[in-house]
């Protein structure tokens, strides 16, 4: 469809003078009409609508008198060349495979990930099942991961080795994010002090979800903590995340993120819930991934689960590769990558 839109306007330089005689050295003896031609979608006028836009912008230098506005917003053609966060000149990548993470890992490009957020097992001492994907009579419920060891010596031996099988593919400006909870945060922390270097320790994050029940005999326990580790003190790549602020004084405003993110843990109505046991909020990683990885950079989850960290670094325009030993999550990450919307498919729905 087509639609004009023609004004009639004056020289700039009598414009600005006020009268009818031009300015010296001005040309024009007489008042110009510009016809502006203008195209809804796309077609073969679309080139034509571009090449008499750009006639307008350079007669809107000339005269000083802008003829866009005078145009309906429909018919004016779609602005050309649309940012985009991702640089082109480096691939988008997401891979999710199907592996012990200790396999895998050393299969990785020496210094290619520049962040790595990983949420290995917590050592509860029991496993973790996905609910069935129908409530049908005699059907058993699928083990998703075994999440128990005989000693906390045991766990943090299992870490260890495959936390040593990792280093290789970090770079020099890599972050390194462990998530875990009180059983073994301390643990956990003199481990990679003694891996890293107590010199490499960046933050102690806490992440505080407020869901879930309470105690009569303590505290109610209501935060996760993450565990951020640098390879080089003066080379690691952060940018520090935005968020809302909360006082009264800067309402509305932002502010730069605090060890404590607020975010709230997936209720049973998200949208974003996928049945997967663990699943972590997009918002948390969203800020993680931001913060830690530079645009285009690599992401390594090597305990993906339902793969949040991969979705989160695709929103981001980051790339991604994702490991598990779960069938069920390697199909779980992968269904959510391919829509590629957010609205995300249930893990219960029939193969």
């Amino acid at each position: 469809m087509r639609a004009w839109a023609s004004r009639r306007v004056i020289c700039g330089c009598r414009s600005r003078s006020g009268s009818n005689a031009p300015s010296p050295g001005c040309s024009r003896s007489r008042p110009r009409d510009f016809r502006v031609r203008c195209w809804s979608g796309t077609g073969p006028g679309f080139r034509s609508g571009i090449t008499r836009r750009r006639r307008t912008r350079s007669c809107v230098a000339r005269i000083g008198v802008d003829l866009n506005p005078k145009v309906p917003e429909r018919c004016r053609p779609p602005e050309r060349g649309v940012s985009s966060p991702v640089p082109r000149s480096r691939p988008i990548l997401f891979d999710v495979r199907r592996g012990d993470w200790l396999d895998l890992v050393r299969g990785l490009p020496p210094a290619s990930v520049d962040f790595v957020y990983a949420d290995p097992p917590f050592n509860t001492g029991k496993s973790q099942r996905t609910p069935p994907r129908a409530p049908r009579a005699g059907r058993v419920v699928e083990a998703t991961y075994d999440d128990s060891w005989a000693t906390m010596e045991e766990y943090i031996s299992w870490l260890r080795e495959r936390l040593e099988a990792m280093l290789s593919a970090l770079k020099p400006t890599s972050l390194v994010a462990i998530h875990c909870d009180y059983r073994a945060c301390h643990h956990i922390r003199l481990l990679l002090d003694e891996m890293f270097g107590a010199d490499r320790f960046v933050n102690h994050l806490i992440w505080h979800y407020g869901l879930g029940g309470s105690s009569p005999r303590r505290f109610a326990r209501k935060h996760d903590d993450v565990l951020l580790y640098c390879i080089e003190p003066d080379q690691y790549w952060f940018e520090p995340p935005m968020v809302p602020a909360t006082s009264r004084r800067l309402r509305g405003q932002m502010k730069k993120a605090t060890d404590v993110l607020d975010i709230p843990s997936i209720n049973n109505m998200a949208r974003e819930r996928t049945g997967y046991p663990s699943q972590k909020p997009i918002a948390l990683l969203d800020v993680l991934v931001r913060a830690c990885c530079p645009p285009g950079g690599l992401v390594l989850d090597p305990c993906c689960g339902s793969g949040t960290t991969l979705v989160a670094a695709a929103r981001t325009g980051r790339r991604a590769i994702g490991f598990d030993r779960s069938d069920r999550a390697v199909a779980c990450a992968r269904e959510r990558l391919r829509s590629g919307t957010g609205n995300f498919s249930k893990l219960d729905r029939e193969d």
